[in-house]
This record gives structure tokens, C-alpha cells and sequence, in this order.
């Protein structure tokens, strides 16, 4: 089976090599469609093999999403955008994917570096070069419409998913977002896409979530609110069978299925609007209700990586209100998840410290120092535990390395840990 890779782009220059270089010896072909790039782009593209078509921007990236399909020739397609990446360890698993002849989509889970919420999503970007698969919405632009409507016509098809981080995303940290002007832009887009679809439940919730991340609480809100009752209202309608999560309990060559109950009731849209509101109201403040979306969230039968943040944010939330055993079980469902998953190790570390567990505290700190050396705080925290259980030696260690780290990003708190050091003698 051949592999196309297509991309739209705009002024990529710099991101783009480390992009195109990720899925050197993966693809076959490489359709690269360029919107208005003012750079190097196309160039940089063509060093690659890239195929490289022109195309003016006009505001929707669906519509530029579908004209680079036009040019693609390949049996399958994965679609990556400049500032994403594939991982290694997953192109064994994708060549393995693409070709076994059951699948229509398989769907890619897709890691947000540096995010500070949702670390994880499950992105519909590796599907078969089928005729009607088109994109759809002039921002997030998604495939899954078409997909929908191809399965209600051949049902012979599958969708599934490969387990394993596929790609790195860099797009959603907060200086890339500043710098690009991300906000507005997607704000524009989505509400122009909203104003002539109302009760889209996916756009309720991107440009609800979207609008609590800019501080405009309430309106988000009131949009997250509107896509639940869309999706529960149409769920409601119709007969469904009992919530399932894997339609085979074992993976195909590597691909778990998805149950046609969990295609059909968009569980991953309601999963969303759920773990946003529980954003929204912990920013008012009402933290029971915060409580009670993130619970409803976590009650979904989704993908259980793309749950980790609900699971952070309830231990965050449970810690806040008391319950700190609570907290402790998210935070160890959270890593049970992802036993990578730095902050959960580190909050795990401090609400063992609140409740007295300072082995586990201990225990905890040193895994997330372990996964990233440079976690000044994890260090800190690390300090106070050790002198509290009586091992000044290693406590001191801990804090001059946060000293020292603190220096290079936060020099206000190195130095008051200095001075409380010294007045307590110990330096």
C-alpha cells in the first residue's frame, strides 16, 4: 500500500524540516500545498521530495485541506500539519495498519508538548484515499462527517485506533498561540462556521472551549452547555445499546477497533464538553460543579490516555476541597494511565505530603525529578519532605539543586529559599 503524506502550509520555514524529516522512509509521496508562504517554504518542501501546489487562502482550511487531497495519489493518507512531528516508534505500526483491508480510518493519538491542558487528543489523520472522504468545518477541519456518512452507505468498513503516542504537536504552547495571534483567529473562523450552524455539538464545544481559555467565562459556558444538550438530546432519540469500549477485547496486527455505539453517540464531544466545563467553573470558583463535569467526563468509555487531564484537574479540584484521598486515587488512576506523566507524579507527591505519607511523597518527587531533571519545584517539595522526616543531608541536595534552578527562571524564589535556609541554619 502507498502513503501520501498531505499537508497545507503557510510560512513554515522553520518548522517544517523537523516535520518532513519525521516521516522520511514512512511515506511514499509527500503533497505539500502552500497557501501564501512569503519564506522559504516551497523550497524547503521540494529538498524533501515534496510534490509542492499553490493555492490562494480563503479562510478555510477545509477548503485548502480538500484541494491538496486532489493531488494525492496514494492508497492511503496521513495528514500532518508543519508544527507536528511523528513519532518513531509508531511507524512500524502504521505500515503494519494500512495494510490490513478492514479499516476506513484509523484514528492517531496526537500529544500536545507543553500543553498545560489535555495533553492527549485522538486525532482522525491516517484514512484510506476513498472518493467521498472530504474535509469539513472551516477551522478544526475533520474528516469524520464524511467517514460517518461512508459507513452508513458500506457498513463493511472499520475505524479504529493505534495505540501509542503517533504524533508531537507544538502548536498549542502558549508562546506559539501569542505569537501567531491563534485566539482570534480561530475565534473568527468558528464563529462565522457557528452563526449558520447553532447546534453543531463539535463547534459548541471547540469555540466554548475556546472562549474560556480567552477569560470570556460565561459565553463559554453557555456554548458548552449548548453542545450537552445537543448531544444528549440525540442520544436520547435513539435506542443505544450499553456503553461498551472495544468492540474485540484484543487489537488487530496492533488496532483496537472502535464499538459502532461509541462512533455513533460522538462520546469523545461529550467527553470535551464536560472536562471544559469543569475548566469553566473551576474559574468561577464553583468547584462542586467543576467536580460533578469532570466525574461525568470520566464516566465516558473513551480512549482512557485522553482522560488524564480529567483525572489532574478532579485530583486538583478533590485536593482543594479536602478530600485528599480522593485526590491521592486520581492522581494514581492519572498515572496508572501514563506512568510518564510527570505532574501527576508530582502532585501525587504533594497531596501525599499534605495527608503525612511522606515515604510515598518522597517516592513520588523523585519519579517526577527522574522523568524531568529540571523540575525545580519537584526538588523543592522534595527538600521539605526529607527535612521532615529527619535526612538533612539529602534535603540540602535537593534544595541547591532548586536554588539553582530557580536562578535561571525564577530568581525571586531562589533567593527567598536561600534566605530561608539560612535563617533556619542550615546553610
Amino acid at each position: 500500500m502507498k502513503l501520501s503524506l498531505c499537508m497545507i502550509v503557510k510560512n513554515e520555514e522553520a518548522s517544517l524540516p523537523k516535520c518532513l524529516g519525521s516521516v522520511q522512509n514512512v511515506v511514499d509521496e509527500i503533497v505539500v500545498l502552500d497557501t501564501g508562504s512569503t519564506d522559504k517554504t516551497p523550497e524547503i518542501a521540494q529538498q524533501f521530495g515534496a510534490k509542492v501546489h499553490y493555492f490562494q487562502w480563503c479562510n478555510d482550511f477545509s477548503a485548502a485541506r480538500n484541494e491538496a487531497l486532489k493531488y494525492v495519489t496514494g492508497d492511503w493518507v496521513l495528514v500532518l500539519d508543519a508544527d507536528e512531528t511523528l513519532t518513531p516508534e509508531i511507524a512500524q505500526q502504521i505500515r503494519e495498519a494500512i495494510n490490513i483491508d478492514d479499516y476506513l480510518l484509523i484514528n492517531l493519538v496526537r500529544q500536545e508538548v507543553g500543553a498545560t491542558q489535555s495533553p492527549y487528543s485522538l486525532v482522525s489523520r491516517l484514512f484510506r484515499h476513498h472518493p467521498d472522504i472530504r474535509f469539513e468545518r472551516p477551522y478544526h477541519a475533520l474528516v469524520d462527517d464524511s467517514i460517518a456518512a461512508i459507513l452508513k452507505k458500506e457498513n463493511y468498513w472499520q475505524v479504529g485506533y493505534l495505540t501509542g503516542v503517533a504524533i508531537l504537536h507544538a502548536g498549542y504552547q502558549k508562546a506559539v498561540i501569542n505569537q501567531q495571534n491563534k485566539y482570534a483567529k480561530a475565534a473568527a473562523a468558528m464563529e462565522e462556521f457557528f452563526a449558520a450552524n447553532p447546534d453543531d455539538a463539535y463547534v459548541c464545544s471547540k469555540l466554548g472551549a475556546l472562549y474560556v481559555e480567552m477569560g470570556q467565562i460565561n459565553e463559554g459556558i453557555e456554548l458548552l452547555n449548548r453542545g450537552l444538550r445537543q448531544v444528549l438530546g440525540n442520544r436520547s432519540k435513539s435506542e443505544k445499546k450499553p456503553l461498551g469500549w472495544l468492540k474485540n477485547s484484543q487489537s488487530m496486527k496492533g488496532i483496537n477497533s472502535l464499538d459502532q455505539d461509541i462512533q455513533e453517540t460522538n462520546y469523545d464531544i461529550l467527553y470535551e464538553l464536560n472536562y471544559h466545563l469543569g475548566i469553566a467553573y473551576t474559574h468561577l470558583k464553583n468547584l462542586p460543579l467543576a467536580i460533578s463535569h469532570y466525574q461525568a467526563a470520566l464516566k465516558l468509555p473513551i480512549y482512557p490516555l485522553l482522560k488524564l487531564g480529567g483525572y489532574n484537574n478532579l485530583g486538583n479540584l478533590l485536593k482543594a476541597t479536602g478530600d485528599l484521598q480522593g485526590a491521592k486515587n486520581a492522581y494514581e488512576t492519572a498515572l496508572k494511565i501514563d506512568e510518564s506523566f510527570v505532574t501527576g507524579y508530582y502532585n501525587l507527591g504533594m497531596v501525599c505530603k499534605a495527608m503525612g505519607l511522606f515515604v510515598e511523597a518522597v517516592e513520588a518527587y523523585n519519579c517526577a525529578i527522574f522523568l524531568n531533571p529540571n523540575y525545580a519545584d519537584a526538588y523543592q517539595n522534595l527538600g521539605v519532605v526529607l527535612l521532615k522526616i529527619g535526612d538533612v543531608e539529602n534535603s540540602l541536595a535537593a534544595f541547591k539543586c532548586a536554588i539553582a534552578l530557580h536562578e535561571q527562571d525564577n530568581p525571586q524564589e531562589a533567593k527567598r529559599l536561600l534566605q530561608g535556609l539560612q535563617e533556619m541554619k542550615l546553610i
